[in-house]
């Protein structure tokens, strides 16, 4: 690949051979001539379909009216479990200490007694299979000290998602006034929580035990009956109350494609597995992921004036992939990559310095962050001396 940086953006411009990326719009027609959008979820008040990896919408239906989500609530309790775990904060031996306040909640329960402990690995559990109100409980007070301040981290952290249909009051999605999200918010936090690869190990199990070797065994069997009936099916969450009737936040894996199901307000268990399958035999029959660059590629080189390196290599740090629609030829698609010209030091690893735009004709489809896979340092006087003398005499 050639190192030229000039003025302005590198841009790398190749078209691609591959079927046609699907909008982020709303489909209103029968999408590839297939099921039209009643007929993917007819019985649900909303609902949302789309892939997890991009977030390319598919299908939607009523998917930002709000509405209460009854134990879904309990994807961001899990979401920022894990973001506690990734950061350092818990570690997944540490004990979890139940207070009177968790042991009172109603509801699905892991009946947690007042002063009992457990693991995190062992509250997660509780809650992603059993969906444990007081396990979400005993979790909120462990890392935010109470269930209020835990509240406070879960509506910031759904405004940094742009979560703009949602209000959390509690963590485990018990009624109460004032509690709300979407179809298209539940989404969202789907796909940040499958950002995690742990987390569908206990989303995606079907069964396991509590207090396995006490007198007491706890059997947990996961809400989820489809990570059980339907191949690739791996999570996340579902809900019911009275109010929020049949929820459910899906996802499943067939093929490198992962989709990302959310219906609310079905009237029924089978009706809302139904529906949800329903969905994901479309995407998996309708669409497929299309790789643009693999992990490990090169995309380009940035210089760093100043470093103590004087370049970095930007490599693709995943799969670089878009969703295109199956048997569709010839489409206009193609790629830039934008890297900084005027990158100096220091650099944090991490930090964006660029980025991958996918275009179907000129509309952009899908872009990418790239970022800095090394920390630079400024560079010492002397370095830069040997550097520029180093220059000057046209030493390499």
């Amino acid at each position: 690949m050639k190192k030229a940086l000039i003025a302005g953006f590198l841009v790398l411009a190749v078209g691609l051979s591959s079927a046609a990326v699907p909008s982020y719009a709303e489909e209103s027609s029968k999408p590839g001539g297939g099921s039209s959008q009643e007929e993917l979820a007819p019985s649900a008040r909303s609902a949302i379909l789309l892939d997890a990896d991009t977030g390319t919408i598919i299908y939607e239906k009523n998917s930002h009216d709000k509405l209460p989500p009854a134990s879904i609530t309990k994807v961001m309790t899990m979401l920022l479990t894990m973001e506690a775990i990734d950061e350092g904060q818990l570690k997944w031996t540490d004990k979890v200490r139940t207070s009177e306040y968790a042991a009172s909640m109603g509801g699905s329960q892991i009946f947690l007694e007042p002063g009992e402990e457990m693991t995190v690995d062992e509250m997660l559990k509780g809650i992603a299979m059993a969906s444990g109100n007081d396990a979400s409980v005993a979790m909120a007070e462990k890392i935010a000290g109470s269930e209020e301040g835990f509240v406070k981290m879960m509506n910031e952290k759904a405004a940094e998602l742009g979560m703009k249909d949602t209000h959390f009051v509690n963590c485990n999605g018990l009624p109460a006034e004032n509690h709300y999200t979407s179809a298209h918010d539940i989404a969202v936090m789907s796909r940040e929580l499958l950002k995690y690869d742990q987390i569908t190990k206990y989303t995606g199990a079907y069964q396991d035990y509590l207090r396995k070797d006490s007198e007491k065994p706890f059997w947990l069997v996961n809400t989820n009956k489809l990570v059980r009936f339907y191949t690739g099916a791996d999570g996340l969450k579902t809900g019911y109350t009275s109010e929020a009737k049949f929820c459910l936040s899906a996802t499943a894996k067939r093929d490198g494609l992962r989709a990302v199901a959310v219906v609310m307000g079905a009237p029924d268990t089978k009706t809302r597995n139904n529906e949800v399958s329903r969905m994901f035999d479309y995407a998996f029959s309708q669409y497929t992921m299309h790789s643009i660059y693999k992990p490990g590629e090169v995309l380009g080189i940035v210089k760093v004036q100043k470093g103590d390196v004087p370049e970095i290599s930007i490599q693709a740090e995943k799969d670089y992939s878009v969703l295109v629609k199956k048997g569709v030829k010839n489409p206009d698609i193609r790629h830039e990559i934008q890297l900084d010209p005027n990158v100096k030091a220091p650099v944090a690893a991490g930090q964006v310095i660029g980025k991958l735009s996918v275009y179907q004709g000129e509309q952009v489809v899908k872009e990418f962050e790239l970022t800095s896979p090394v920390e630079v340092k400024k560079a010492g006087f002397w370095k830069l001396f040997k550097r520029t003398t180093g220059k000057l005499f046209h030493v390499d």
